[in-house]
């Protein structure tokens, strides 16, 4: 079984994860630092050159490290560097030992500011099962920023770590959240809940436990709640149920739609242009895949 799981994520998830957490990147930086790091933020997000994204984030890691030197609690702080540690990670850093310290550092700053807010919420990773799902049940819609974040660096957090049964066994954990941040507040992020609850829903087959159709909603929820302007939505589409159902029309239009797409969307221009590169991959390796 884990080995099923690391094989079907490969890093789908990873990259999910990153630039989701891009996305939310902005919402909390802007309130602390002002106009200067919000313009910075949606530099990144509007720009269609990964590679100039790439080299230039890592002197948006050290400014955020630096204003924590000097706020270690402030959970606006806190946030904004879980979502760019793990964006960095998990779309710009082949070497996995170094992708997962940064992980790591991008889920310790989110479980920081979530405890820093609500001091009963500081044993998430450890709680009972039962106990954790209630606290997330009792969530409401002013959570969903920081919850979401939290779920996020989780989730790639597990992709990174998963070679230990441990770290992938807190998979529900993140489901769970996924799942009420898509009943409190389902646009949160172009319906970024409803991606991961699709790659979740198709990481296995349907004889391993797998729930395509179930992820096929999902999918064409995100797709609905982003106008079809998420273009990252149809490749995971495409990607998780299309090919694991073997439903090669539907893979090829729906990625042959992502590449005769303008990616150029205000707050999605960099998830697109991926979008586009991982489509063009796709639709080659689908001529043996399928």
């Amino acid at each position: 079984m884990l080995r099923t799981f690391r094989r079907l994520s490969s890093r789908t998830l990873l990259c999910l994860t990153g630039l989701l957490m891009l996305s939310s990147c902005a919402a909390f930086i802007s309130s602390t630092t002002g106009k200067m790091a919000d313009n910075l933020s949606r530099a990144i997000l509007d720009s269609d050159d990964l590679q100039t994204v790439a080299d230039g984030a890592p002197a948006y890691l050290i400014l955020l490290d630096s204003l924590l030197l000097d706020s270690p609690d402030d959970p606006q702080l806190l946030l904004a560097g879980s979502s760019l540690y793990g964006a960095y990670a998990s779309v710009f850093v082949s070497d996995s030992d170094r992708a997962a310290r940064m992980n790591t550092r991008a889920l310790n700053y989110a479980l920081r500011a979530v405890c820093g807010s609500d001091q009963a919420s500081c044993n998430l990773q450890t709680e009972p099962f039962d106990a954790f799902s209630s606290r997330v049940a009792a969530l409401t819609r002013s959570d969903v920023p920081a919850w979401y974040t939290l779920a996020t660096a989780w989730a790639g957090w597990i992709q990174a770590n998963s070679s230990d049964l441990k770290a992938v066994a807190q998979l529900p954990r993140v489901r769970i959240i996924m799942e009420r941040m898509a009943e409190l507040d389902p646009a949160w992020q172009q319906g970024g809940a409803y991606l991961y609850l699709g790659v979740l829903s198709t990481l296995l087959p349907p004889a391993l436990g797998g729930k395509s159709e179930q992820g096929k909603r999902y999918f064409e929820l995100a797709m609905r709640q982003s106008n079809g302007k998420n273009l990252m939505a149809k490749v995971l589409y495409a990607e998780k149920y299309a090919r694991l159902v073997f439903d090669r029309k539907l893979h090829d239009r729906l990625l042959q739609e992502v590449l005769a797409s303008d990616p150029h969307a205000e707050g999605l221009t960099l998830m697109n242009t991926l979008a586009q590169k991982k489509a063009a991959e796709l639709l080659e390796s689908g001529k043996e895949y399928f």
